[in-house]
């Protein structure tokens, strides 16, 4: 029992940082129609900032809480920043082109950060600080989950509760469902759908860059290459919970990440992506738009 439960958790910590890096993608989905291949460097980004400034921060004596808050701070600034960035070079002149045009660009985008990152860095494994804690009532049940796993939930947690709150209950909120619905109709009542688009990017590339923090300071390593495999994982999961559905997304998350856990705990850490795939395709054969997503007829 103590192991399907461990099992269990790791499947919730793994859907988390799944989650974090998904809700990126079906926003940005969501409002633009345009699936951001980039979006799992913005999360590798996060996690180099967050080792370099955390490196930094003690080489000169902060304490740790204050290297923790700064470090996190830098890393969902920096990302941002690229996020924002990226959105208006490679994909906004690209927002009137045929479907294919921003594919390829979001393509491109991701392999020039992804060898941007190597050229700057290096392409080996570098150990990262564990900027998470041991808390000392998480002994008894060290066995079963540790500290980072409890941050890792209780943070997507709080993110998705924030986010939810965000877009049902703000003006800026009702301003990206109104883009999403219909973009001209938005602009025709005053909405800046471009400085919405941008604000979508930069709330996408923050939650990135947390997950980035997290799942380093966790696994205590990283390269320039974690990006690729995450954004593979978190944009089926994305897909699976039904591509532009926050809610799909997490759902999405959730399947996919304990799926994943219990088929290495049961089967073998070698068939972890044969479940985890033939899952997404079963679930697509039968709901084609996903879990959660509406299916919609291109208009002619």
């Amino acid at each position: 029992m103590d192991y399907f439960i461990e099992l269990f958790l790791s499947g919730l910590t793994r859907s988390s940082i799944y989650a974090l890096i998904a809700l990126g993608y079906t926003m940005v989905y969501g409002i633009i129609g345009l699936i951001n291949f980039a979006h799992g460097e913005i999360y590798m980004i996060g996690a180099f900032t967050a080792l370099i400034v955390s490196t930094v921060l003690a080489i000169y004596g902060f304490p740790f809480f204050a290297i923790v808050a700064l470090t996190v701070l830098a890393a969902i600034i920096w990302s941002s920043a690229y996020g924002y960035t990226v959105e208006k070079i490679a994909y906004k002149p690209l927002r009137n082109a045929p479907r294919l045009s921003p594919l390829i660009s979001a393509i491109g985008m991701s392999i020039f950060l992804q060898n941007y990152v190597l050229l700057a860095q290096t392409s080996d494994f570098l150990p990262f600080p564990a900027l998470i804690p041991e808390f000392q009532f998480m002994e008894p049940y060290a066995h079963i989950i540790g500290s980072s796993d409890l941050v890792i939930l209780l943070t997507t947690i709080t993110v998705m509760v924030l986010l939810t709150l965000l877009i049902k209950y703000t003006k800026t909120g009702q301003a990206m469902r109104a883009t999403s619905q219909d973009k001209k109709m938005a602009m025709l009542v005053g909405i800046n759908v471009d400085k919405i688009i941008g604000i979508t990017f930069i709330i996408g590339s923050a939650l990135a860059a947390i997950g980035g923090v997290l799942i380093a300071s966790h696994i205590g390593q990283i390269n320039f290459y974690i990006g690729f495999i995450a954004g593979i994982k978190a944009f089926t999961a994305a897909v699976l919970g039904g591509i532009g559905s926050i809610p799909g997304a997490f759902l999405g998350s959730l399947i996919l990440g304990l799926t994943e856990s219990f088929a290495t705990g049961y089967v073998s850490s070698d068939y972890e992506d044969v479940f985890a795939f033939s899952l997404l395709v079963l679930i697509l054969i039968f709901r084609p738009a996903g879990l959660l997503g509406k299916s919609s007829i291109e208009k002619v």
